[in-house]
């Protein structure tokens, strides 16, 4: 029954989804070309707030939650556990402060409304994960970016997303790169809840009646410890905070 229900409202979701996707494409280029980058990341943060107000067509909603004060004025790498699509729209919404760009597969570069022309011409890199000559000083060149803009960055060590909630093994290839080309930055471990479960059917139907959320954890100092500890930390931070 869930499954059919989901079925029904997944047609009026991806209605306004796709249309949010277009209309947002036309604003988000012609912002950028007249007003340029700092412009178009405002339209980028409110197209990804209607990105998640979506979520309401399935009886879903999203929400944040922090203890703990983001440090301003420094780099910052986001490190999180990876569900699902909608995991980048509550960093672009909830931490649209700080602008947080991407490290993305080459594959969302074209072809997705608003998306890849915000992971193109936004300040993301594209990698091919399955070209090591390609992606490393693509990191590497991103991670100084990050650096000297006091930016932030978001990485998902899992590599691809959980279909169960359950956590992969975090790599530590991406991570380690980045940070070493921030040593006054710090790493902000975040863990996403429920939103594995928006696409338990696959592309459709939509998974209904689930709310997302994502909670971010205490800084770490990069110089704090040696890159083992701070990996060992975030993990432990993310997944303890994982809900099944």
């Amino acid at each position: 029954m869930h499954k059919i229900i989901s079925g029904l409202l997944s047609l009026v979701f991806y209605f306004f989804f796709g249309l949010t996707l277009v209309v947002f494409h036309v604003i988000q280029v012609i912002i950028f070309k007249i007003l340029g980058l700092k412009a178009q990341e405002k339209i980028v943060a409110w197209l990804n707030f209607f990105i998640l107000k979506c979520l309401h067509f399935l009886g879903g909603s999203s929400s944040f939650q922090s203890e703990y004060k983001i440090p301003a004025n420094v780099p910052i790498v986001v490190v999180a556990n990876h569900q699902s699509m909608f995991d980048i729209p509550l960093f672009a919404w909830y931490l649209r402060k700080f602008n947080p760009k991407y490290i993305s597969k080459k594959e969302l570069g074209k072809g997705i409304p608003s998306i890849s022309f915000n992971l193109r011409n936004g300040g993301s890199v594209l990698i091919d994960r399955n070209n090591k000559r390609q992606s490393l000083p693509a990191i590497i060149q991103f991670g100084k970016q990050i650096n000297e803009n006091k930016g932030m960055a978001v990485i998902f060590p899992e590599g691809t997303r959980s279909k169960t909630g359950e956590p992969k093994k975090f790599a530590e290839t991406g991570l380690k790169i980045l940070v070493k080309q921030m040593p006054e930055g710090y790493v902000l471990p975040a863990t996403i809840n429920n939103s594995w479960k928006l696409a338990k059917y696959g592309n459709f139907p939509v998974g209904a009646f689930n709310k997302i959320t994502l909670k971010v954890h205490e800084p770490i100092a990069i110089k704090s410890c040696t890159f083992e500890e701070l990996l060992e930390k975030t993990e432990r931070h993310i997944t303890g905070a994982i809900k099944y």
